[in-house]
């Protein structure tokens, strides 16, 4: 073996040292000695560079004026209830009736295929509406639409000025989503479920949040309540990004987590994790009576221990209940009262009222409280709460420029765009300017544009 080893040993150095042509740039550098000089890199500064680099370029793409723009729009609107006024809808962009004459809110558009779209046909001429079906053409929707008809000419300029910009954005805090450039999006039954309060809009309209979801799985949640309670849950999670951590609690007689592995502790709000929370929700059976004390005290408990190693910031409470049986007064004034640290935002579920007075009472001393009688309610329902947690922001008027973890597009929508371009979104919010409303906090929305990663890849060093 010692022989075998031996000469194998000799054979791959032989081979080597002839294929690889080490030898040959030994001579070299012996010949250049003199001129060349040797220097040593310091990796941690290239990659502060390059991320500066990197910060200074997505920030430059947010600088474009779309903030501001919106905001002064906004600020010069007068809001009228009886506004008529007809916008672009991308699911009917030249669509025709039967007899052939373009329907109301489609238009004609000359769509043309487009590199920087992923040859996606488009128009650069004009941005276009989307607004999901849950949320109906509303005299404040057609305000917004109208107001942000601004931004259409920065759009242009930003693209012209910029090319390695790709789609721009408004997405409301109403629900209505504007997008440059035109782009037809057929739909096979005509909804559409793509609501831009998802995804970036939370991440650039909220600070980051440590957020604990306690549900009440007592035998009165039933049927339908249990899948009204998991329908909300879902769509807390959906709201929730990289930057947040959060746990679910389900109680009953006993307190007990979703998850036992996550027990006593917060976890990144990750696809990962929010999608296993997903399944486990899934699964949630209902029995026994409802003590919420325990949940209550076990969720403040959490949430003091992270203090300082979670998101930092927000620290939120979502209780789910049909009503709550016993008082718990004291679990608050323990944990909560004087400064109210945690906020808690209850969500009533069903339609009968049965303990709404104790509910109510949590909401009052505690900011928040809404009721959902059916599945369609919750969307809008949860949203109400991202307004609450980016109230502070929206005060100081931070303008934050947030950028999401790359994300795989099929550009915005599911279109037949053949390569998958991995995209960072960068996003900021969009306050009112209003003198009557500056106290409130009013957030009015959220512009951005998403970036290919390839483009930020130009700038890494070699």
């Amino acid at each position: 073996v010692q022989q075998w080893a031996v000469s194998f040993g000799k054979e791959i150095a032989a081979l080597s040292n002839r294929y690889s042509g080490a030898k040959l740039l030994q001579k070299k550098y012996k010949d250049v000695e003199g001129v060349v000089k040797m220097e040593e890199v310091n990796g941690e500064e290239l990659v502060k560079k390059f991320a500066e680099e990197m910060e200074e370029m997505l920030g430059r793409k947010m600088k474009s004026r779309l903030a501001e723009a919106a905001e002064d729009a906004d600020l010069g609107h007068e809001y009228n209830e009886t506004l008529e006024f007809d916008y672009f809808n991308s699911l009917l962009i030249n669509t025709v009736d039967e007899e052939g004459n373009p329907i109301p809110l489609g238009g004609e558009f000359l769509l043309e295929k487009n590199e920087h779209f992923n040859k996606l046909p488009v128009g650069t001429q004009q941005s276009n509406i989307q607004v999901p079906t849950n949320v109906y053409n509303r005299p404040d929707i057609l305000n917004g639409v109208y107001m942000s008809e601004a931004l259409n000419d920065i759009f242009i300029d930003n693209f012209q000025k910029d090319p390695t910009l790709t789609w721009q954005y408004f997405g409301s805090a109403t629900g209505f989503f504007r997008l440059y450039p035109i782009q037809w999006i057929p739909d096979e039954n005509g909804v559409v479920t793509f609501d831009c309060r998802n995804r970036n809009y939370i991440q650039a309209a909220t600070s980051p949040k440590d957020v604990i979801i306690v549900v009440d799985v007592s035998g009165s949640m039933k049927g339908l309540r249990l899948t009204i309670a998991k329908h909300t849950i879902n769509t807390i999670l959906d709201t929730l990004g990289e930057n947040d951590f959060v746990n679910i609690i389900a109680y009953s007689d006993y307190v007990r987590y979703v998850e036992p592995c996550f027990k006593g502790m917060l976890v990144q709000a990750d696809l990962d994790n929010r999608e296993h929370f997903k399944l486990l929700v899934d699964e949630l059976q209902v029995k026994g009576e409802g003590k919420v004390k325990k949940a209550m005290k076990e969720s403040f408990k959490v949430l003091n221990e992270v203090l300082g190693q979670g998101s930092l910031c927000n620290q939120a409470i979502m209780l789910i209940t049909d009503g709550a049986m016993e008082d718990f007064k004291d679990v608050f004034e323990e944990f909560n009262f004087p400064e109210r640290r945690v906020r808690v935002f209850t969500y009533l579920i069903g339609r009968e009222m049965t303990f709404a007075e104790n509910v109510k009472w949590i909401a009052c001393n505690n900011k928040y409280y809404t009721h959902v009688s059916t599945l369609a309610d919750v969307q809008e329902n949860v949203m109400e709460y991202l307004h609450v947690l980016s109230r502070p922001m929206v005060i100081n008027h931070d303008h934050d420029i947030i950028w999401t973890e790359a994300y795989m597009d099929s550009v915005l929508f599911n279109t037949q765009a053949q390569s998958l371009l991995l995209m960072t979104s960068v996003a900021m919010p969009v306050f009112s300017k209003k003198e009557e409303t500056l106290s409130h906090g009013i957030l009015l929305g959220v512009v951005g544009t998403d970036v290919a990663l390839r483009e930020l890849m130009k700038l890494a060093p070699r």
